[in-house]
């Protein structure tokens, strides 16, 4: 079982420069922790992402880092030009030593593709040429593909990644034909729906993986959870009533101001029980039987937390990630 990290990168109080260390210096404790992963989501023009460009960050990650592996969950495919990211990919994976984890999705927010020119009708075929070419890039030397959105002729790729054929590949997923379409192309995954659709995708995947690729070990089918542990029940509680608000409005921040706060769907709130819900909080000595139960029923076998949101303070992130450190991870 590993453990892995997800961030949205969720805009505080504090000033930006201030922010970005406080967030190296958790990240260094991921590290040390023995965390998998760390997954970065890409947001624009909106509190809820403060690294809109996910390579800009994951170099200092790179550096900041010796064991953690890191990557983009996801890079919103639309919004690149395929040779730059390409390029950018390589030069991340060798600053890191071969470190780097890639996950592509068309972009999760039609208002952000608009800002950029972008056509959300288009963003899934766009995201699945986008795909098939950078992948291309990664393991050719020379690069010539024509497609319906793209299209090169010859172009040499002078910088290469150091994993071989290339780095691991992620991708987000929310429905059963998603899942479908990430097993076929043997890519690892991450949920964060509630329970009996997380398990929908899991139930498709697993199906389809086998169908393909008979008894080869599954990848890495993650679940996405907010996580805030403290010393009691209470503590840990008064952190996420606190914290989760802040959080969501910076999820609704852009639906809010164009009017359509009705599709603000977000993850339900961070609740002390041991209910179907898509976070959890309380004393790390009973979270692991929660996070069990839900790994159980999902049909998933990597947890992802969300362990640093909304106003949430350096120490207090500190202290929730060591007991689920030394408490919950060796339980699981």
């Amino acid at each position: 079982m590993d453990f892995g990290i997800f961030d949205h990168l969720d805009r505080t109080d504090a000033p930006l420069h201030e922010y970005y260390e406080a967030r190296l210096k958790l990240i260094e404790l991921y590290d040390s922790a023995g965390f998998y992963a760390y997954h970065l989501a890409e947001h624009h023009s909106t509190p809820l992402g403060m690294a809109p460009s996910p390579s800009v960050f994951l170099a200092a990650v790179a550096q900041r880092t010796r064991r953690l592996r890191f990557g983009p969950m996801v890079y919103a495919l639309p919004l690149y030009h395929p040779l730059r990211l390409i390029e950018e990919i390589c030069m991340l994976d060798q600053l890191s030593g071969g470190r780097l984890e890639i996950g592509f999705g068309r972009g999760s927010s039609p208002v952000e593709l608009a800002y950029y020119g972008q056509d959300a009708k288009t963003a899934q075929a766009i995201y699945a040429e986008g795909l098939e070419l950078v992948l291309k890039g990664l393991t050719e030397k020379t690069l010539s593909f024509t497609g319906e959105h793209f299209r090169f002729d010859k172009v040499p790729m002078e910088i290469a990644p150091l994993q071989k054929p290339h780095p691991p590949v992620w991708y987000g997923v929310h429905s059963p034909e998603a899942a479908e379409r990430a097993a076929r192309k043997g890519l690892h995954t991450v949920s964060l729906d509630p329970p009996a659709e997380t398990k929908l995708c899991s139930e498709r995947y697993r199906a389809v993986w086998r169908e393909t690729r008979d008894d080869a070990p599954v990848p890495k089918l993650g679940l996405g959870r907010f996580i805030v542990v403290a010393d009691t029940d209470a503590a840990a509680l008064a952190l996420a009533r606190r914290a989760y608000p802040k959080w969501h409005d910076s999820f609704t921040f852009l639906f809010r101001m164009h009017g359509a706060i009705a599709a603000a769907s977000a993850p339900g709130g961070l609740r002390h029980a041991d209910g179907a819900r898509p976070g959890f909080c309380g004393r790390a000595g009973k979270r692991h039987r929660w996070l069990r139960d839900q790994l159980a029923e999902t049909g998933t076998n990597y947890v992802v937390g969300q362990f640093a949101f909304g106003d949430l303070t350096f120490e207090e992130c500190r202290r929730s990630v060591a007991l689920f450190a030394s408490e919950v991870m060796p339980k699981l």
